[in-house]
């Protein structure tokens, strides 16, 4: 029992852990377009995001709800080795976690999360260990959906910001006011994201606690304590700031002007907030990126950078089975070693976030350097002086140019 015990408290210091590399790993998601327009301040906004994660984990439990009594059928597994289990599970997520942030590339804290567990877990059990149908609707189908959706959404958006502002196409930047709005979108994303990425580990503690009969199954509902130290924990790695991630997505996929931002913003916090609802799991980091492109095709003139788009989705692809693959071999490790294979997962996972960490230090990159390469001024866009024209304005030009052409056919025949 006091092996058990200790095995708990690992996973729970281990899921809190994860929680904080989600905060840093996708603080980009609310904050990356409001720094790249100016619209914010780095450490404002990440300030800002803070706080809001901290205060949106405490306003809905579905999500939890999911991850503890929807994916891994806990009825099926012993509660001596469960936890053991979600130990190397947790690993798993944690490792493409920390490689992913290295490489500067906004994946899916979430699916990392799924894959490690489903990796440990068929390792441990089998495949009567998961609820393949609700992977199928709750993780698979809402990661298909969700960033078409979202882009959707902005797009329309977007058109529909440069319709009603017309009048400003004249200006080289005249829709600068979307800015101050940006501030309420992106606070409104960093909410949405405390609603949703917080309850994935109130869902694994609350799974650990229930298999070794700390907490009743006949409710999945996390305990109060549970809530309190995962909003505190995301909040905290959100204040650190994913400053890699946030150059990747402020500058990489498209040149974000305030009105695009606006629109991205408000699609990702509305895709959020009704998945939270409905108790769909779902990715953040692939909303706010199907967002930003559809905000990107939305606007006349902007191109949308497909390559760093494709590095995006590739790392979509991969995180699932790359962190199923490390979390199996963890649990491999925990089936062969028994109390001692928990104590070598330990020991080699801390082993690899220091080494990743260290690595990091080498290239560092912070608030005072994440964006300095493109406008000292915090702004990640530089506007044209000569914005494009709309389609009626090219229409009158080309009139213009074959009347000039033809006064001066017509001077020209006179002359003669």
């Amino acid at each position: 029992m006091e092996t058990a015990a200790l095995i708990v408290v690992l996973v729970i210091l281990l899921a809190l852990f994860f929680d904080f590399t989600n905060g840093f790993h996708d603080t980009a998601n609310a904050m990356a377009t409001p720094i790249a327009t100016g619209a914010l301040k780095p450490r404002t906004a990440v300030m800002l995001a803070a706080g809001l994660n901290l205060v949106g984990a405490f306003l809905s439990t579905e999500v939890s709800k999911t991850i503890s009594g929807g994916i891994v059928r806990e009825d099926q597994i012993h509660g001596d080795l469960f936890p053991a289990l979600i130990f190397a599970g947790l690993i798993g997520a944690i490792t493409w976690n920390m490689l992913t942030w290295l490489l500067g590339l906004p994946s899916s804290s979430s699916h990392a999360l799924f894959g490690g567990l489903i990796g440990a877990t068929l390792v441990g059990i089998g495949m009567n260990g998961i609820d393949f149908g609700a992977v199928l609707s709750k993780v698979v189908l809402p990661a298909l959906i969700a960033p078409v959706t979202a882009g959707l959404i902005a797009f329309l958006a977007t058109k529909l910001a440069y319709l009603v502002t017309r009048r400003y196409d004249g200006k080289p930047d005249g829709r600068s006011g979307f800015r101050w709005g940006q501030i309420f979108t992106s606070s409104l994303v960093a909410l949405a994201h405390g609603t949703n990425d917080a309850q994935k580990t109130m869902g694994v503690i609350t799974l650990a606690l229930i298999t070794v009969g700390w907490q009743s199954g006949a409710h999945h509902e996390p305990q109060l304590w549970v809530i309190i130290a995962c909003a505190c924990t995301i909040a905290l790695g959100t204040y650190l700031g994913g400053w890699r991630i946030i150059r990747t997505l402020g500058r990489g996929l498209t040149d974000v002007k305030p009105a695009q931002g606006f629109a991205a913003e408000t699609s990702t916090a509305a895709t959020i907030l009704a998945s939270s609802a409905l108790g769909f799991a779902l990715s953040t980091t692939q909303v706010a990126s199907g967002s930003v492109i559809g905000s990107g095709l939305g606007r006349r003139g902007s191109t949308v950078r497909w390559r760093t788009a494709g590095r995006i989705a590739l790392g979509w692809v991969l995180t699932l089975p790359a962190a199923g693959a490390v979390g199996a071999l963890a649990a491999l490790i925990v089936v062969l070693g028994g109390g001692w294979g928990v104590l070598i997962d330990a020991i080699l996972a801390l082993a690899v976030i220091i080494g990743l960490f260290l690595r990091s230090r080498r290239n560092a990159v912070t608030a005072n350097n994440a964006f300095s390469e493109v406008a000292h001024s915090g702004r990640a866009i530089e506007v044209p002086e000569e914005p494009p024209l709309t389609p009626r304005q090219a229409r009158a030009q080309r009139a213009r140019e074959r009347a000039k052409a033809k006064a001066k056919a017509k001077a020209k025949g006179t002359d003669q």
